[in-house]
């Protein structure tokens, strides 16, 4: 979203066209929590149908070079990510743990392996 922004000013189905696969009511929250962080304006015109637009404030500008960085490194390394997970996901499958802390935790609603013993006196 910093990115999108960082090209300038934009409608708010501009971003949601942008991203792609966001609901509207994602995008709505995303964008109100940048607004309290004060990484983002809003300014909406009176017109019909109200046009609303989002652009980045001075503090969502000094923002936008580590995440850029940030977003630069993650497309670098996503052969090395994805090599990463598939490596993970094949020990957890030999290991036969279908979630990484299966055997610290029991899904929600179950119970944890060894609560039902009675408390030794």
């Amino acid at each position: 979203m910093v990115t999108l922004l960082g090209g300038g000013t934009r409608r708010f189905n501009e971003l949601r066209r942008a991203i792609g696969g966001i609901s509207q009511r994602m995008l709505t929250l995303t964008l109100r929590g940048l607004e309290r962080d004060g990484l983002v304006t809003r300014t909406v015109f009176p017109t019909v149908p109200p046009r609303v637009d989002y652009a980045l404030t001075p503090l969502g500008r000094d923002l936008l070079d580590p995440v850029s960085a940030l977003g630069a490194w993650a497309i670098r390394n996503q052969a090395k990510i994805a090599r990463a997970r598939e490596h993970f996901d094949g020990l957890a499958g030999a290991t036969g743990l279908s979630r990484p802390a299966a055997n610290l935790e029991a899904a929600p609603g179950r119970k944890r392996p060894g609560c039902d013993r009675k408390p030794s006196a």
